[in-house]
């Protein structure tokens, strides 16, 4: 079918050595964009025991715990909460933070917070005469 399509044998082959490497750069862009994206789990944390949030938290490495807000009941609360702080983003780290379980009133966790750092020691450089 190419064959058909160009006449000049000279003009075909000019095209396929340039469409072949631009088609793998192509297909290999749309390869690396195109990678696993996980699901984070989300669950209701006043439906299980302590040890089963610390346990479902570890093993997954973050997890959404859901629950009851204690001063608004009819409000839900929700954070993402990690097992290590290397699972924070970039300018957060991990925080001990409390939820209620089934069991316990309040269970440790971590989740994370964005980094603030202490400002009352910064410089303030003057430029000039």
């Amino acid at each position: 079918m190419l064959s058909q399509r160009c006449k000049p044998k000279a003009k075909c082959s000019i095209m396929l050595r340039y469409a072949a490497p631009i088609l793998g750069v192509l297909v290999t862009g749309v390869l690396a964009f195109t990678g696993q994206a996980e699901a984070i789990s989300r669950y209701n944390s006043t439906a299980m025991s302590c040890a089963a949030v610390q346990g479902r938290i570890a093993a997954e490495g973050a997890a959404i715990m859901r629950y009851r807000s204690q001063r608004n009941p009819s409000l839900t609360l929700y954070d993402r909460y990690v097992a290590h702080g290397y699972l924070c983003p970039a300018g957060h780290r991990a925080v001990r933070s409390h939820i209620p379980t089934a069991d316990r009133a309040s269970c440790p966790v971590l989740h994370c917070k964005p980094e603030m750092r202490d400002r009352s020691n910064r410089r303030f450089w003057l430029f000039g005469d």
